[in-house]
């Protein structure tokens, strides 16, 4: 099947990549939203319970890349299918543990599985797309995260504390079954060459000897999630205890921001298509990431009355660069190198979040938030100039 031959069904086969991408988050981000049960009924210290909810984080870090290179080569429908399908059975077998130690390598197994959604889900939207949609359908693969997240607070917090972690994780477990599902029927994987061919037009080269544009564009992307995740981590903290606002009202502000966020992507990715470039958006977004995390511990210092508004501004500027990224990668990589590629643009991504908790919980814990936003308009600041020209 061509591009041409598929007509209205890539936008079909979007929503299944979506679907897949959101079912990753309810197991691997969904995590965490276990933390109150695993403190109160199995009697975990609040430290013991982050860290086992952060086990299916640790099984994508490890296995992003193989599940990218699988991708390359047998294609995105397996993958989506196969992983899915045995994150629902890891997920399902944590549902079923009785001991702690087994839940967090099931949970860990889970994720690991999962994590074929981040490389197969974005390629095979790169693959059915033409340019000048692209950066559109990227970027409503990128709401699949506030998605995910979204069925997951609503979902798993009661669940568990109502009917026990075991039916919470069965939850999660139907979920990715379901989409597992949906991939294995709905899925296309996009035409690409035969290999024989490709290897006469050099799409089996290694991108990475060609030039230094994926390692400066997997190097901005690192600097460019750090703002992210603080704003992420510590927006609800700083709501509640340095603003005064209720857990509720803080709450749906940050629900806001995430839906907020998500459709920034979307029109990020929109815009990149009129303009006919990734990286030219990408640079200019980088430098509103700066800007406005800078005005945010500004207004923090001065205790000004915009301060929320600018934190909901720093949650839309800070998540926009994900979606250009993410296709300027794939597009440089290839049909045969793009799951690696964004195996690899994922896990640099995924490294950095998991050191922002720690380094500017204790940044905070000395400096105070000020200094912690400041911090987070420095490190972008980096970024920009690394940014590829073309």
């Amino acid at each position: 099947m061509t591009v041409r031959d598929i007509g209205a069904r890539r936008w079909v086969i979007l929503a299944l990549g979506v679907f897949a991408q959101a079912a990753q988050a309810v197991l691997v981000n969904g995590a965490a939203f276990l933390i109150p049960a695993l403190h109160e009924d199995r009697g975990l210290t609040l430290a013991q319970a982050g860290t086992l909810s952060a086990a299916p984080i640790f099984g994508v870090v490890f296995s992003l890349v193989a599940w990218g290179a699988l991708a390359d080569r047998y294609g995105e429908r397996r993958v989506l299918a196969a992983g899915l399908a045995l994150a629902a059975a890891a997920t399902a077998a944590a549902a079923a543990s009785g001991s702690l130690p087994m839940l967090a390598l099931m949970l860990a197994l889970g994720g690991a599985a999962a994590a074929s959604a981040n490389a197969a889900s974005g390629r095979v939207v790169v693959g059915w797309f033409p340019p000048q949609q692209r950066g559109l359908a990227m970027g409503i693969r990128q709401m699949s995260l506030p998605l995910g997240v979204a069925v997951a607070a609503l979902t798993i917090p009661p669940l568990a504390r109502d009917h026990g972690i075991g039916s919470a994780l069965t939850f999660s477990a139907a979920v990715c079954a379901v989409a597992a599902v949906a991939c294995a029927i709905g899925i296309v994987d996009p035409p690409r060459p035969e290999r024989g061919r490709a290897a006469e037009l050099g799409l089996l080269d290694n991108p990475y000897r060609a030039g230094r544009s994926l390692q400066r564009i997997h190097a901005a992307s690192v600097l460019l999630v750090v703002p992210q995740y603080v704003v992420w981590t510590y927006a609800l903290v700083w709501l509640i205890s340095e603003r005064g606002w209720t857990e509720s009202a803080a709450g749906l502000v940050i629900t806001a921001a995430q839906f907020l966020g998500a459709l920034g992507r979307v029109a990020a990715g929109g815009w990149s298509d009129r303009v006919g470039s990734r990286l030219r958006p990408l640079r200019v977004v980088a430098l509103s990431v700066v800007l406005s995390m800078a005005a945010l511990a500004a207004a923090s210092l001065t205790d000004s009355a915009v301060a929320v508004a600018l934190l909901i501004v720093a949650s839309v500027t800070t998540v926009a660069p994900n979606g250009l990224a993410f296709t300027a990668v794939a597009e440089i990589a290839g049909p045969f190198w793009g799951g690696r590629a964004l195996g690899i643009q994922n896990t640099g991504q995924f490294v950095a979040a998991a050191c922002v908790g720690p380094a500017f919980g204790g940044l905070i814990a000395l400096a105070g938030f000020p200094a912690a936003f400041a911090l987070a308009a420095l490190i972008p600041a980096a970024a920009v100039p690394l940014v590829p020209r073309k």
